[in-house]
């Protein structure tokens, strides 16, 4: 989880001055978390305090209404509704905060299950769904340790996604985008072709778009791959006011004792 909030702080100061310089500074000034971090929060304390995906999301929203690149328009209203219900998005929102799933349930089938249900309490759309789905079990496969070609394997064969171009090739002419559809195939490559956590969120970065959302996409799963070097864990940490470090620890606490 730790991955994507950081992938997120890390891209926060491009999402809107994209860079193409591999080698870009990864915390200028101006580096803060965004709603991509949020979420992710409230998506794991929903799990780990067995609360609706929906209500948990509403209160963290709410308690952090002004986030560094705000939030959506459609979101923005659904926060403060009494009755809130989904309105059928595929933005890459579902995707971007989804990690938590997948390192907290231990099936593939939970693991889909649950991916859904974080999503669709506003993304029910399918393509706002499969974009979940496809994180998730991203991140499940690699925690189990399945190698990338088995990875990239059954994500195209079971979402449809494309996951054949390369980075340079993306790059060329990739452009901002908002979407599941138009973002995950981008990040499942990005962390394929990586190396390294490093590695991983500096080709999320460098090739444009939405990139704050590509960051935490391609690091909650290149968490789960590589890791993250400690001196990154400990900068992630000290952007993050101390409810949402308590979350985390209660997310490590979890992990433990499992």
């Amino acid at each position: 989880m730790l991955g994507s909030i950081l992938g997120d702080i890390i891209g926060s100061t491009y999402e809107f001055a994209n860079t193409k310089d591999y080698n870009f500074d990864f915390f200028p000034a101006g580096s803060n978390y965004t709603d991509d971090s949020i979420l992710t929060i409230a998506v794991a304390d929903a799990i780990l305090n067995n609360i609706d995906y929906g209500k948990s999301i509403q209160k963290w929203a709410r308690k952090y209404p002004h986030p560094k690149g705000s939030y959506g328009g459609a979101f923005s209203k659904w926060i403060y509704q009494d009755n809130p219900k989904p309105y059928n998005s595929f933005g890459n929102g579902s995707a971007m905060r989804v990690s938590p799933v997948g390192w907290l349930f231990d099936t593939e089938a939970d693991v889909l299950t649950e991916a859904k249900k974080s999503a669709e309490c506003t993304h029910n759309h399918p393509e706002g769904i499969k974009g979940a789905q496809a994180t998730a079990v991203a991140i499940f496969f690699a925690r189990k340790g399945k190698d990338k070609a088995s990875i990239k394997k059954y994500i195209e064969q079971n979402f449809g996604y494309n996951l054949d171009r390369t980075v340079d090739e993306i790059k060329k002419t990739y452009s901002f985008n908002e979407s599941c559809q138009g973002t995950v195939p981008e990040s499942l490559v990005c962390f394929l072709e990586s190396t390294s956590f490093e590695d991983a969120v500096r080709k999320a970065i460098f090739i444009g778009g939405d990139s704050d959302t590509i960051g935490a996409i391609v690091g909650g799963i290149g968490e789960t791959f590589y890791g993250i070097p400690q001196d990154l864990q400990e900068k992630a940490m000290s952007y993050l006011p101390d409810d949402m470090r308590n979350v985390i620890q209660a997310f490590k606490n979890r992990l433990n004792n499992k």
